[in-house]
C-alpha cells in the first residue's frame, strides 16, 4: 500500500470520525449528569434534515447549521422535560424521540420538498468546504511531509477540525472546571450535590443543552458539509455507535476520541474494500463489507472493554427531599 492510499484512508477515517465523535461528546455531557440519552441518533437526524432543510431554501449554509442546531437543542429539552421534570423513564424518552425523528423528518420531507423524502440538492453557497490550511500547496512537493500536511491534515471543512478541538475543551471543561465538577458529582452522588446548595435540575438541564448543542452540529455535519442534502435515515445508526463508543471509553473524552477513530478507521476501510478482490476470498458481498465496521465493534466492545462502570445516579431521576 502505497503513502497516497494510506493518506487517502486516513483522511476519509478523519471525516468518517467527525459525526460519531460530536455525538459521543454529546452524551458524555448528557450520561456524566446522569441522564441516560438514547435519543443521540433521533437529536442528529433532525438537526441533519432542518439545516438542510433551511440550506436549500436560504441557500445560506450557517442558516442552515443554526437552526439544524436549534431543532436538537428542541429535542434535547424534550427529553430533559420527560427525564428531569417529569422524572420518566429516560429510555423510553430517547427511544421516543428517535422514532419522532424518522418519522417527522421523512413525513416533512415528503411534504415539503416532493423528493421521497430527501431535500434538494445543495447549491455552493449552502453547504460548507473544505478548508485549505496554510502553506498546504507550497508544501504539497515536499517528500513525506507535504502530502500528509496537504492530503491530511489540510482540505478538511470547519466541522472536522471542531470535532477534534471539543476533545481537549470537554476534558477541560470536565476536570478543570468548576462546572464539569459539579456536572460529574451530580452523577454520581445528586443528593450530595444538592445538599450543597447546588441545584441539581438545573445543571442537568444544563449538560442536555449542551447535548443537543453538539448534537445539532454532528446532524448538521452529515448533510451540509459531508454531504449536499438530506437523505432518508442518513445518520445510519452512528448515534448508537456514538453510545457504544462512549461506554467502550468509560464516559472519558480522550478515550471516547480513540474510540470513535476506531469505528472511522473500519468504515474508511470497507469502503475502499468495496469491489476488491480478497485473496482466498474472492470477491465479498458488499452487504457483508458495510457490516463490517459494526460486527467489529461489537466484536471489540465485547471482548476488550472489560467492565464499564457508568454513573451510578444514571438513569435514577431525582427527587429532593423536603
Amino acid at each position: 500500500m502505497d503513502l497516497d492510499t494510506i493518506i487517502s484512508v486516513l483522511a476519509a477515517t478523519l471525516r468518517l470520525t467527525t459525526p460519531l465523535l460530536l455525538a459521543c461528546l454529546a452524551g458524555l455531557y448528557s450520561e456524566r449528569s446522569g441522564i441516560f440519552d438514547i435519543g443521540l441518533e433521533g437529536k442528529m437526524l433532525a438537526a441533519a434534515f432542518a439545516a438542510a432543510a433551511m440550506a436549500a431554501v436560504t441557500g445560506n449554509m450557517w442558516a442552515g447549521l443554526l437552526v439544524g442546531i436549534l431543532v436538537s437543542i428542541g429535542m434535547s429539552m424534550i427529553h430533559a422535560v420527560a427525564s428531569i421534570s417529569l422524572k420518566g423513564n429516560q429510555i423510553i424518552s430517547g427511544v421516543a424521540i428517535n422514532f419522532l425523528a424518522a418519522g417527522l423528518t421523512t413525513l416533512l420531507g415528503l411534504t415539503w420538498f416532493h423528493q421521497g423524502g430527501r431535500t434538494p440538492a445543495l447549491a455552493e453557497g449552502g453547504r460548507f468546504l473544505g478548508l485549505d490550511l496554510p502553506f498546504a500547496f507550497e508544501l504539497k512537493s515536499v517528500p513525506v511531509l507535504g502530502p500528509i500536511y496537504d492530503g491530511l491534515i489540510s482540505g478538511h471543512n470547519l466541522f472536522v477540525y471542531l470535532a477534534f478541538l471539543a476533545v481537549p475543551l470537554t476534558a477541560w471543561v470536565l476536570y478543570r472546571t468548576r462546572f464539569g465538577l459539579r456536572l460529574r458529582a451530580v452523577g454520581e452522588n445528586p443528593k450530595a450535590v444538592d445538599t450543597a446548595g447546588i441545584s441539581v435540575v438545573k445543571l442537568r438541564y444544563q449538560a442536555l443543552l449542551i447535548t443537543g448543542l453538539l448534537c445539532g452540529v454532528a446532524g448538521a455535519y452529515f448533510s451540509i458539509a459531508q454531504g449536499s442534502g438530506f437523505g432518508n435515515n442518513m445518520t445510519g445508526g452512528r448515534g448508537y455507535i456514538a453510545l457504544a463508543a462512549l461506554i467502550f471509553a468509560k464516559w472519558r473524552p480522550v478515550p471516547a476520541m480513540f474510540a470513535c477513530l476506531l469505528f472511522g478507521f473500519l468504515d474508511a476501510v470497507q469502503i475502499r474494500l468495496q469491489g476488491v478482490d480478497l485473496p482466498l476470498v474472492g470477491q465479498v458481498p458488499v452487504q457483508a463489507i458495510q457490516a463490517l465496521p459494526y460486527v467489529l465493534t461489537v466484536v471489540l466492545l465485547a471482548g476488550f472493554i472489560g467492565k464499564a462502570v457508568g454513573p451510578k445516579a444514571g438513569g435514577v431521576p431525582y427527587t429532593k427531599e423536603n
